[in-house]
């Protein structure tokens, strides 16, 4: 590693000894929690089911009529009805997700009966228990079902729904104020001079912090100049929970943000060991969380990935804050070594004897984002690795 890089798991360990919740807690009805991070541990208060159930369209028996010739049917449950205790020697009618009558051992589907003189007769063999969902088989009435800092899906929605649960605690969305620096910047939908390029970075934040749920405060764009810089930064730390800029944070003689922050308050980290993305500051400004991005779009897309995304996400709220990662093969390694570690865009090409494949894709260049849009994730390779020492790695997916 190059001397004066910091490790990016050092850079992290750091960033996330700080954070804590800054969010407040809100009461949401279910079906609007959706992405949100839950506030508070959640139990059952119910079984799910409520009440053992038949799994068939069937009839529902004792097992000692089970070889009665011909059994009669002495009631009919549909889904919804209350059923009545089960007379001996005989069965009920019963329909899949009905309640099973008190004395029932087990339900036999309908297409293993028979029709004869007003019962049935059961055809091939049955075992106890058969096609009856038990009471608690999903959930037990006390058990804890989610934890303090779950992100909760459609899936989660499902089983709380199940337990009767109607509206849940959650954390409200973080706020994150996003500045854009560079006096060369133009908002698509404006023309360009000499000179100009697109702000893509402001797009490209905002669609990231979309996808976890948080509020874009969106600061604009801001020129070079230490006056403009403070003012902005100032602003920021007023209007929202975390403050995020993009560019400035280098060491040239335009780039402002660092020296502003400084100022302004206190800088802990500042340049990684990570490729591409080394410029990158954290800190704070007052009171107020502060991350410095470095300019170039891929670079942005990297280190808001892997060092932004999990500390935005515990001041949210989230326990949870891991990328999802994934072992694989680099099919095409690089042939020489970094001093940094390096985040490849790759492409998901296949799996071999259970292996995800992935290929790395041309241009890594950090002004390059297209790379990333017709990739899959980034593989992480490690300081040093070259070669079949980098075939064996980690990937993140997008």
């Amino acid at each position: 590693m190059k001397p004066g890089l910091m490790p990016i798991e050092a850079a992290l360990a750091t960033m996330l000894a700080d954070a804590q919740c800054l969010v407040d807690v809100e009461t949401l009805p279910l079906y609007q929690a959706s992405n949100r991070i839950l506030a508070e541990d959640l139990q059952a208060l119910v079984d799910v089911p409520p009440a053992d159930n038949s799994a068939m369209d069937g009839y529902a028996l004792r097992l000692a009529d089970l070889d009665q010739p011909v059994i009669s049917i002495s009631q009919r449950i549909a889904a919804g009805q209350a059923p009545s205790p089960l007379e001996e020697g005989t069965c009920a009618r019963i329909f899949t997700g009905a309640e099973t009558p008190a004395g029932a051992e087990l339900v036999v589907m309908q297409e293993e009966t028979e029709a004869v003189n007003g019962g049935i007769r059961i055809l091939g063999d049955h075992q106890d228990g058969a096609f009856i969902r038990r009471a608690g088989q999903d959930v037990k009435q006390g058990t804890q079902v989610l934890t303090k800092g779950t992100r909760l899906s459609a899936r989660h929605m499902g089983v709380l729904a199940s337990m009767g649960i109607a509206q849940v605690k959650v954390y409200r969305p973080l706020k994150v104020a996003v500045i854009s620096t560079g006096s060369e910047l133009v908002n698509p939908g404006d023309s360009l001079a000499a000179g100009q390029i697109y702000n893509s970075n402001r797009y490209q934040m905002a669609g990231l912090l979309a996808d976890l749920n948080m509020q874009f405060v969106d600061l604009g764009i801001v020129e070079d100049s230490a006056e403009a810089t403070l003012k902005a930064l100032q602003q920021a730390s007023e209007q929202a929970d975390v403050v995020v800029t993009s560019g400035g944070v280098s060491v040239g003689e335009e780039d402002y943000v660092k020296a502003c922050v400084e100022a302004l308050g206190e800088l802990k980290v500042w340049k990684l060991a990570i490729k591409p993305g080394k410029p990158l500051a954290y800190g704070r400004i007052g009171d107020t969380p502060f991350f410095g991005l470095p300019g170039n779009p891929a670079s942005v897309l990297v280190t808001f990935m892997v060092i932004a995304r999990p500390y935005l996400l515990t001041l949210q709220g989230a326990r949870h804050v891991d990328s999802n990662l994934q072992q694989a093969k680099l099919t095409n390694p690089p042939a020489k070594p970094s001093v940094r570690q390096e985040y490849l865009r790759a492409r998901i090409t296949g799996y071999k004897d259970g292996v995800m494949q992935v290929e790395a894709m041309t241009n890594q260049n950090s002004g390059v984002l297209s790379t990333a849009m017709h990739g899959d994730g980034l593989a992480i390779v490690p300081i040093g690795a070259c070669g079949t020492d980098a075939e064996q790695l980690t990937f993140m997916p997008f």
